[in-house]
């Protein structure tokens, strides 16, 4: 991502700062982006790509094809507890869905802010307990439950229980 990220803020005409400061970033977390030194949170992402007026796959994209069948093989290692989100479909240009499998951390709190970006999303729990906050509703779900809803709902998933968690994460952007 961090040489897409760059590329396409360049091709925007924005500095590290002025795209920061429209993603409500610090310049110095968007430049630990573009470097590869850190990845993005789903949030910061979508607030990314409004930022340079494109759709969030395109910070992820490869490579543009004219396919319309992807095909995402896991990697090597796929199984080992991963930190940062794993984009797993909808690195297409012109498709309105992505899909996400990320582990949540169980950071307390204040340290975890809450996400809300336009559209719909779908969270499936593949293993381990999450507890999902919806502005000022709280929901504890386990492996094989679901939640779907408005994502202009402040929401942020956060790990629960003694093992860690996976969830799959399918955003559908309004156009």
């Amino acid at each position: 991502m961090a040489v897409k990220l760059k590329l396409l803020r360049v091709q925007a005409g924005l500095t590290l700062e002025e795209l920061a400061q429209a993603a409500e970033l610090t310049r110095s977390y968007v430049s630990k982006l573009e470097r590869g030194v850190s990845t993005p949170s789903i949030g910061a992402a979508l607030r990314i790509a409004k930022a340079l007026g494109v759709k969030v796959e395109e910070l992820f994209a490869e490579s543009p094809e004219d396919d319309p069948i992807v095909i995402n093989r896991a990697q090597p290692g796929a199984d080992a507890p991963r930190r940062a989100p794993r984009v797993v479909s909808g690195t297409l240009p012109g498709h309105r869905m992505v899909a996400f499998v990320m582990s949540p951390t169980d950071e307390p709190v204040r340290n975890h802010p809450m996400s809300h970006h336009q559209g719909e999303e779908i969270l499936y729990v593949l293993k381990g307990t999450v507890s999902l906050q919806l502005a000022r509703r709280r929901e504890t779900l386990n492996a094989g439950d679901s939640a779907h809803f408005n994502s202009s709902i402040p929401h942020k998933i956060t790990s629960v229980g003694k093992h860690p968690a996976s969830v799959l994460l399918v955003i559908a952007e309004e156009k």
